[in-house]
């Protein structure tokens, strides 16, 4: 099969597409003929060495997170999937690639009204913001919520995700972004070149903060979070942007009694995965079948074009997802 390959860490000149083997299911696998993966932060972090998937390092290492497509073959302990099936899902790695393999209860069917060439846009940001905010940060209807890079995957997956559940949301991005963002459902829209999100968010709920706080920056971000979150409020942290390290000042956290929670789902336990795949299969995909939630779309390229899609992603022009079509 043909697949994206680091050959090694570097710039974009290190992926290259190559033959490789074929995976084969297991027992309780599934293999997949993939119609199209997409693009996350992760697959850059990858390439640069700063984030390897779990496990021993492969022959191989093939990025990609998700994956829409249909089922090619099943292990001999599967029951729930027959070849031919429209599939999508997320892995730990191996994604850009015309096949993979996936555990059989991580894989979701697509929703009859998305098309198998969009639904790769769907699993890895609708799966985290869910988690993050609902399973996490226990988000429920008439709660606030502020998430930055509100014009990301994952943002924009956010956003709908709140207003899908009643309740409201503000959101940081570029100016460019922030119609974007408006017409998604985001009820404040803050551009942090121009704006202090402390001060908006403190005007938008006057002065009692936020239930959830969903960032993906990290880094001075962090203290700044602290003063918009409300008393026994959280702060899910699902990336790190901005950088690696932060400090905040401990007298600030305590008498809000609140929680900070760092989280991701490529390093959990298989079990935990299915438990995260599950809540969102029964949560969230029946809003998909009804309209209320969609996937984001901002671009397309070719396998082939893998290395013009990171240098893409790195300028952070994107709203909503960038696929990779197989």
């Amino acid at each position: 099969m043909r697949a994206v390959v680091i050959t090694e860490y570097g710039d974009v000149d290190v992926l290259k597409i190559q033959e490789v083997p074929d995976p084969e299911p297991g027992p309780d696998q599934v293999l997949v003929e993939v119609t199209a993966s997409a693009m996350n932060r992760a697959d850059l972090m990858q390439r640069l060495g700063q984030y390897p998937a779990p496990g021993p390092k492969p022959a191989h290492e093939i990025p990609g997170l998700e994956y829409s497509g249909r089922v090619a073959a099943v292990g001999s302990e599967v029951m729930d999937w027959s070849v031919g099936d429209a599939v999508m899902g997320i892995v730990a790695g191996g994604a850009m690639a015309e096949l993979v393999v996936t555990h059989e209860r991580m894989v979701q069917p697509i929703p009859s009204n998305i098309d198998i060439d969009d639904a790769a846009a769907i699993p890895e940001v609708f799966m985290t913001a869910h988690d993050a905010l609902v399973t996490q940060g226990m988000f429920t209807s008439g709660s606030r919520a502020l998430v930055h890079a509100g014009a990301s995957g994952v943002g924009t997956a956010s956003i709908q995700i709140v207003k899908a559940l009643g309740g409201e949301i503000a959101v940081t991005c570029s100016g460019g972004k922030a119609s974007s963002c408006r017409d998604l459902g985001a009820d404040v829209v803050i551009d942090y070149a121009e704006q202090d999100f402390v001060e908006a968010v403190e005007q938008w709920t006057q002065g009692r903060g936020v239930d959830v706080v969903l960032d993906v920056i990290g880094g001075e971000y962090l203290a700044r979070n602290l003063q918009c979150v409300k008393v026994q409020g959280r702060i899910i942290q699902v990336g790190a942007m901005g950088g690696p390290v932060a400090s905040f000042p401990l007298g600030a956290l305590l008498p809000k009694r609140a929680s900070l929670i760092g989280t991701v789902l490529r390093s959990r336990p298989i079990e935990q995965k299915i438990d995260a795949n599950r809540r969102f299969m029964q949560e969230l995909l029946p809003r998909f079948v009804d309209g209320t939630l969609k996937p984001i779309i901002d671009s397309r390229y070719p396998l082939g074009a893998i290395a013009d899609a990171h240098t893409y992603m790195a300028t952070n022009a994107n709203v909503g997802k960038i696929l990779i079509d197989l």
